[in-house]
């Protein structure tokens, strides 16, 4: 298995920040810029990976803003059975806790985002996943283009809400706080591997 990592929009070049939006400046308390923090938790995945020797490709290791369809042809030069593509990012719009998306439809995308879900709720057993249940599966289901474009199983993760100050200050902005949202994504993809991709 390969897991194909996508840290979601730009990251910071000469302190400053390369996508327009995608943050939250909460003055004395700090800012957050979502490619920042995306960039984090994909090189988090990324140490812990590389001593578990489970193969993965950072599709997005630039700090500009890669376009999403260079992103998904990147991912689409790899095999589509024994791949799958994992974009990375933090919500905002006034909510709290975490999502997982798939494309519509009922695929092996799925079954790896409810994977996800349980490690979330394993992880974070206190916070919020927020569901829908309505196809019977927990992920919500959405027409993104990595989604909709990638050749092999793809799920989104949205880790908890930048607007919302709780969510930043426990989570997004400490240490301790991306160490578990790593730990949660890793241990999803180990699971994955063994229950899907053996």
């Amino acid at each position: 298995m390969i897991v194909l990592l996508d840290n979601g929009h730009g990251g910071l070049i000469n302190g400053i920040y390369q996508t327009k939006g995608k943050r939250k400046d909460w003055g004395d308390d700090g800012i957050i810029y979502e490619g920042e923090f995306n960039r984090a938790i994909v090189n988090g995945i990324i140490e812990q990976l590389t001593k578990l020797y489970i193969p993965y490709v950072n599709l997005a290791p630039e700090h500009r803003d890669v376009r999403l369809e260079t992103r998904v042809n990147r991912a689409n030069k790899y095999p589509k059975n024994s791949s799958f593509y994992l974009s990375i990012h933090s919500n905002a719009g006034g909510g709290h806790g975490s999502e997982i998306f798939t494309s519509p439809g009922d695929t092996k995308s799925d079954k790896i985002a409810t994977i996800f879900g349980e490690a979330f709720k394993d992880e974070f057993p206190n916070q919020r996943l927020r569901t829908d249940f309505s196809d019977g599966d927990l992920d919500k289901e959405r027409r993104f283009y990595v989604l909709t474009k990638t050749r092999m199983p793809a799920i989104l993760t949205e880790s908890f809400f930048m607007d919302n100050f709780n969510d930043f200050s426990t989570f997004l902005n400490t240490r301790e706080g991306r160490e578990r949202i790593v730990t949660y994504h890793v241990k999803a993809i180990l699971r994955a591997k063994n229950e899907l991709f053996s």
